[in-house]
């Protein structure tokens, strides 16, 4: 049975495609794909995805890769973007006589023009039905309106991080991982969550890349909350450190003391409550 072979659209959205014909390709090569409507223009991205992975596929119907991008394609894929920066200032000079806000952040012609994408964020939702008509009637070719979130927005834009490089969603994370609060914790870098989130407002995706080995570090580790009698008197285990092999107690007249694991697995444990407090 033949694998897929995952794309990436001009878009960021992934796809995947078969490629019955046996064409010679690579990774990151360009190439031209049927789609639901005609033809568009994608880069592969991996070359084997099995099928019970790729089970996005809608309807159940399989497309294929037609062919690699010649030199007219790539010619071609060059003067779309004219086309899209005079479609992105119809859009705008349209939207004044709309009396709802949006702010419009890509436009993506599919190849073929048989498709017309418009990519906005807005606060809360917006019925652009009318807007969507004049639109169709002005570009005649089918209009979409999608309505993005923060991280999607800075994926699309670009731009540099915290640490100097570029945001990782806009230059190598093809998918968006859910990254929670408890991944800031198991990390000790819960304490301020705005040295933690990014410019899309939401919490950095590189917490997600390590949170394997803080849990996988941490397993031989005391759940913060837990007390234990320590010199005579109850200690609660306020954070753990596993970088440093540290587990820090919080005495009962609010005192810090730092331990070892070792150190700390000789004391008794008076409980392991679901809350961190000691009662």
């Amino acid at each position: 049975m033949q694998d897929y072979i995952e794309v990436e659209f001009r878009s960021g959205r992934m796809g995947y495609f078969l490629n019955p014909e046996g064409l010679p390709i690579q990774p990151e090569d360009i190439i031209i794909v049927e789609v639901e409507r005609g033809e568009d223009i994608a880069q592969i991205v991996h070359m084997a995805v099995p099928r019970e992975e790729s089970d996005i596929l809608a309807g159940g119907r399989s497309y294929k890769i037609l062919r690699k991008a010649n030199d007219a394609d790539m010619e071609k894929l060059n003067n779309i973007g004219f086309e899209e920066d005079k479609a992105t200032n119809t859009f705008n000079d349209l939207l004044l006589r709309y009396p709802f806000e949006m702010k419009l952040i890509e436009t993506i012609y599919q190849f073929d023009g048989n498709k017309l994408t418009f990519f906005f964020t807005a606060d809360g939702r917006i019925d652009f039905r009318v807007f969507v008509r004049e639109l169709a009637t002005i570009f005649r070719t089918r209009i979409e309106l999608h309505q993005t979130t923060g991280r999607d927005e800075a994926k699309r834009l670009g731009g540099f991080g915290m640490c100097g490089n570029q945001y990782c969603c806009s230059s190598f994370l093809k998918r968006f991982n859910q990254v929670t609060i408890k991944m800031a914790k198991d990390q000790n870098l819960a304490g301020n969550l705005s040295k933690i989130s990014g410019p899309c407002g939401r919490l950095l995706c590189c917490l997600n890349f390590e949170e394997d080995f803080y849990v996988e570090e941490g397993k031989g580790y005391p759940i913060i909350g837990t007390c234990v009698k320590y010199k005579g008197t109850k200690a609660m285990v306020y954070r753990i450190d596993v970088l440093a092999h540290k587990i820090y107690l919080s005495s009962e007249d609010q005192g810090i003391s730092e331990l070892n694991l070792e150190d700390y697995d000789k004391l008794p444990v008076i409980s392991i409550p679901a809350i961190e407090t000691c009662e």
